[in-house]
């Protein structure tokens, strides 16, 4: 995804962001990190496009007690943004489509089959990380 992001036009161009890291900022800022990655800065009408990188590594956080499954929030949030035309979303993870929907719902496993197209890979492909 990282070259992906620079064979993109200017318009189309995203930021990588870590899940995990996300659901850090969760702890320590609340709720505007939900806004900020989803909505973007208050009173902006320029959206971001992301790629959140390895979804589902991240947990699920608490903020003055209440706890929150950040990423499925943010993802929510960008699907009705994507219907209205507004914005991408990019994902990278590991986990299988039952894997997705055992950790976010049913609910958003639908609405991620509408917002991205799935690049799979086979089990027995080397990682080519190394």
């Amino acid at each position: 995804m990282t070259l992906c992001r620079l064979l993109c036009n200017q318009e189309d161009r995203f930021i990588v962001k870590s899940a995990r890291d996300i659901t850090f900022e969760f702890i320590q800022d609340g709720y505007e990190t939900i806004h900020r990655y989803s909505r973007g800065k208050i009173y902006a009408s320029e959206y971001r496009n992301y790629c959140f990188d390895d979804l589902g590594t991240e947990q699920n956080m608490k903020h003055f007690g209440n706890e929150c499954n950040v990423l499925a929030e943010i993802l929510l949030s960008r699907y009705d943004l994507f219907i209205a035309g507004k914005l991408k979303t990019h994902i990278t993870t590991n986990l299988s489509a039952t894997e997705l929907e055992e950790a976010y719902g049913n609910r958003l496993r639908s609405r991620l089959r509408e917002m991205v197209n799935l690049i799979g890979f086979d089990m027995s492909v080397q990682d080519k990380r190394k």
